[in-house]
């Protein structure tokens, strides 16, 4: 009831009708919902799409170059990425970028222009383990600096496999039933475009998912001097239109590629694989010159399964545009093996062993620790004979162990570390 006063006098009026509450959708709806949105499907003809992607990466790359100064090898492959994260759910793997730069080098303005090309893109100055999962589309992170601090290592887990479809988070959700409160699961995917930036660097792990580019400061008054307006270029609003288009098109980069180039590798590496499978056979493939062509790249590991990404983009786009991305990408990979084998402790320990001369004889393992220093001329404190007991251990680098009253002895595997120094040096 409501009460009106009036005249010294109280009224009585009839409460307003109840408006229905809007009922909020379950999870299981919204699903479908988002489904149905995803499947809408365009028919448009191949040789448009090339166009259209082809217009997209030449004015995404004419953006670049109003607003940033970078080195000539950034701008083809920022594009690439950009125009990835449009197919990054059509893809099983796509690579972090990481943008490491000094104090006014232009990363926020860089890290911000990307954000505003790329699909659904965030930008972030902090983020949070929920915010990862709970939330979709690109997502930037600027000022990245304390991702190696205690305390935040189930976001480092996360953002550690984010970079590849599949990993899911559940959590427990309370929710009202007739026979009380209930935990319920609830799973979450993890799998995103994500762009990281900042001046120290990257952990080592983390770093190895990223293809990173080092941004200088730059002395061009007519770029730097710009004011971003991003948003109202229609340079923007074409691009982020064209992609749109194109990430509609049922035949843009479909998990049948994949299994194409499996079955290549399959084929160029076991003996008489047709003959002894019968199915998936790519003899007839279409894709055959293009395998050929990342094969002969010598890309590997996990920087293959993060850059062919970048390099079918390319190829979709043109065959100019993919050797130049595949010869950039190339040039990441050795300069990565490079910086590994100069680093890693591991690795140069099988170098040190590999070159040593063979014997079959028991050495004891202050000897191999001592000689070891001395290859690597260091003396830090963590290299000593229980680093070197483990590492020889780990790396299943000695043939035969045996304790003596003085300290343990190895009889090492000579072949075996120059057998495994190969798979490390860069040709």
């Amino acid at each position: 009831m409501v009460w009106i006063k009036e005249r010294g006098e109280v009224y009585t009026a009839p409460a307003p009708e109840e408006k229905p509450k809007r009922r909020r959708k379950s999870k299981e709806e919204r699903e479908i919902a988002s489904d149905l949105k995803k499947e809408e499907i365009l028919d448009i003809p191949e040789e448009e799409v090339k166009e259209l992607l082809q217009e997209s990466y030449d004015l995404i790359i004419k953006m670049l170059r109003k607003y940033c100064d970078l080195n000539e090898d950034h701008y083809p492959i920022i594009a690439c990425w950009i125009i990835g994260t449009y197919f990054h759910d059509k893809l099983p793997t796509f690579p972090y970028l990481f943008l490491n730069a000094t104090k006014g080098s232009g990363k926020s303005r860089t890290l911000n222009l990307i954000v505003t090309l790329s699909k659904d893109g965030k930008m972030l100055n902090s983020i949070r383990e929920s915010t990862l999962f709970r939330t979709t589309g690109t997502l930037a992170i600027d000022e990245f600096e304390h991702i190696g601090r205690k305390g935040i290592e189930d976001l480092r887990e996360l953002l550690n496999s984010a970079y590849k479809k599949g990993i899911k988070v559940i959590r427990m959700k309370r929710v009202k039933t007739p026979e009380g409160d209930e935990q319920i699961p609830e799973e979450y995917t993890v799998y995103r475009p994500l762009i990281m930036a900042n001046i120290w660097g990257m952990e080592s792990v983390l770093g190895d998912r990223c293809v990173t580019l080092v941004l200088e400061k730059s002395d061009k008054k007519e770029i730097t001097d710009l004011i971003e307006i991003f948003e109202e270029e229609e340079d923007t609003k074409k691009i982020k239109k064209n992609l749109d288009r194109c990430s509609k098109c049922c035949f843009m980069f479909s998990t049948e590629l994949y299994k194409e180039w499996n079955n290549y590798v399959l084929k160029t590496h076991i003996k008489n694989y047709n003959n002894t499978n019968n199915t998936n056979n790519t003899n007839n493939t279409n894709n055959t010159n293009l395998f050929e062509k990342v094969k002969f790249t010598g890309i590997s590991g996990r920087d293959l399964e993060l850059f062919f990404p970048l390099m079918i983009i390319a190829n979709q786009i043109s065959q100019d545009i993919f050797t130049e991305t595949t010869l950039i990408l190339q040039k990441q990979h050795l300069s990565k093996k490079e910086e590994e084998f100069n680093e890693n402790n591991d690795i140069a320990l099988i170098d040190f062993i590999a070159q040593e001369h063979e014997k079959n004889t028991y050495v004891s393992l202050k000897e191999i620790t001592q000689k070891f220093i001395d290859f690597t001329q260091t003396s830090e404190d963590w290299l000593n004979t229980k680093w070197m007991g483990r590492a020889l251990k780990r790396l299943n680098l000695f043939k035969e162990k045996r304790r003596r009253s003085y300290g343990v002895e190895f009889i090492l595997n000579y072949k075996k570390a120059q057998k495994k120094i190969k798979m490390f040096k860069v040709n």
